[in-house]
Parts: structure tokens; sequence; C-alpha cells
């Protein structure tokens, strides 16, 4: 049986942090005719609790702490969407514009990690996470979908280049790992699921159907927590569902708006579970029963 849950409000983005400019080339792109405050993506959590958001049209990154307060952390020429911290305390960003940068604390300097492939550059990074062994994988999305699968998978190990791991994918989007590592989920967001593979196979990438869903739009970001559940945010749906092991929906948790796009574990015994929706600029919570995976930055 599938219990149902709802999410309550944590914090919403002041207006004195609204984006007051002219529409970004994001947002005529992805909102055209429309003009929005922000668009909150990428949620992830430092080791004193602050959890940090990004404002993907505004190349703005947000330091949310535990009492709800914002400010701004960085501010730079580009379009950040996924998030993840570096155990030395670097945040390293899966950039739509620019590719994967990192950005120094608190310095602010943003430089390069990587910005295409075998001489071309990525179409569009989406997401990333780190693998317990300092291994970074993200996503590149670019516009790909059904009618153009060309999304792609990367890994960029620790000293290494940058290796394609699956290609192929209709809007490859959020990612995490099992507890164990040894299976990788990906939101194939323009084919409305969550697929699979295990990272260290030998030979091919076997590629398979995990999830399948319905409505809204697709699943955006994923988490999961320590007992391999997979928390999954269905973006244009207004739902996350936490899907058990077995692939089956434990929870289903609503939220009071529509565009929910990524989701991430903390609070003290981390089993909050925070939950960004664009729409209204907000960050709902929801206490689950099964803390969430350490981060890397946390382990």
């Amino acid at each position: 049986m599938v219990t149902r849950l709802e999410a309550t409000p944590f914090t919403t983005i002041p207006e004195e942090l609204h984006y007051q400019g002219e529409p970004t080339e994001w947002t005529k792109a992805v909102r055209p005719g429309k003009r929005i405050h922000s668009f909150l993506e990428g949620p992830t959590l430092d080791r004193n609790g602050n959890l940090y958001v990004t404002d993907t049209p505004h190349g703005r990154i947000f330091r949310v702490n535990a009492a709800g307060e914002w400010e701004t952390a960085f501010e730079y020429d580009g379009q950040p969407n996924g998030l993840a911290i570096h155990r030395d305390g670097r945040l390293f960003v899966a950039d739509y514009q620019r590719g994967i940068v990192e950005i120094d604390s608190p310095s602010g300097r943003v430089s390069s990690v990587c910005d295409g492939y075998q001489g071309k550059p990525f179409a569009g990074c989406s997401d990333l996470v780190f693998k317990s062994n300092g291994e970074l994988y993200f996503t590149d999305a670019g516009h790909s979908s059904l009618q153009d699968p060309s999304g792609c998978v990367y890994r960029l190990p620790v000293g290494g280049d940058v290796d394609l791991m699956v290609s192929g994918v209709p809007y490859p989007n959020g990612l995490v790992f099992n507890p164990d590592e040894s299976e990788l989920f990906v939101a194939a967001t323009r084919a409305n699921a969550v697929w699979k593979f295990a990272p260290e196979t030998a030979g091919p990438m076997m590629m398979g159907l995990y999830l399948q869903l319905s409505g809204g739009l697709g699943p955006d970001g994923l988490a999961v927590d320590i007992g391999g559940r997979l928390a999954v945010a269905h973006a244009r749906n207004g739902i996350v569902w936490i899907i058990d092991e077995y692939g089956e929906p434990a929870y289903r948790i609503t939220t009071a708006g529509k565009s929910v796009t990524n989701v991430a574990y903390g609070g003290i015994d981390n089993k909050t579970l925070f939950i960004t929706e664009a729409d209204n600029g907000s960050i709902l919570q929801v206490e689950l029963d099964t803390p969430g995976q350490p981060l890397f930055s946390h382990q």
C-alpha cells in the first residue's frame, strides 16, 4: 500500500532576492513570454547543515541556513543546475551553459573543470554526483528527447580525462548511486522514466528500465536513502515518489506546486527530504522514516 504524505513549507525565496532584470536567454527558451524571479534547482547540504540551491536562469547560487534564512552565496555568468560538494569544500556545478565548473569557497572563484568531450562542447549539463572514491558522474542533456535521444552520461575520474559511459538517453537529468554503488540510477526525463546501469561492468554498458512513470513531464532530481529507496522528483506533476528496492512506490508525497525539480536529504538525523519547487521559489520538507544515504562531502 502506498502511504500518502504532504510536504510542508520550509522557506521561500525572499522578495529582496527576486530577479528584477530583463528575461535571460534561458528564460526566453524555457519560459517564453514570461518574467520569472527564480527557478530553483540542485539542492545539496554542507557539513554545517546549510542548504545550497541554484537559480538556473540568473546564474545564482543561494545558501539557506537551518533557520530558513537566505543569502546569495555566489553569482556568476552561467546557468547553474545541479550541485555537488567535494570533501574539501569546493562546490562543483553542472552548468547548462559552461559544462562542469567548480567554485572555490570562500573566494567565489569559478573555474572550468571540463566543458566538452573529444573536442566537442557539451550540449547542456544538467546534474552530477560524486562516487565515494571521488569520481564525478554527470549528465549532458542538451535538447535531447524521444525524437532525438542524444543525451549522455559521463564520468570524470580523479586526475583523469572524461569518459563517455552511456549515450542515447532522452534527456538524462538527475542521477544517484544505490548505497553500495553497484548501480547508477539516471532520470530519463523525456522518456518519463528512471533508467539504471552498472558502471563497473566489463564491456558495453547495458542500460535498463527501472521505473516507468506517467503524467507530468518526467523525473527530474533523484536521491536515495540508506535502505536503497529512491526519491524521485516528478516534474510538472507536483509529486515526489519514494520507490522501494523492488521498484514499487512506498510513498506519494504531494507538494503545493507542480514544478518540483529536485530533492536532497538533510536535517539533524538526515531523515528530512528537502524539495525544490521552482514555480513558487520555495523549498518544502517532509520527514521520512529512513535516513538518506550520506553525501560524498559528509563521508
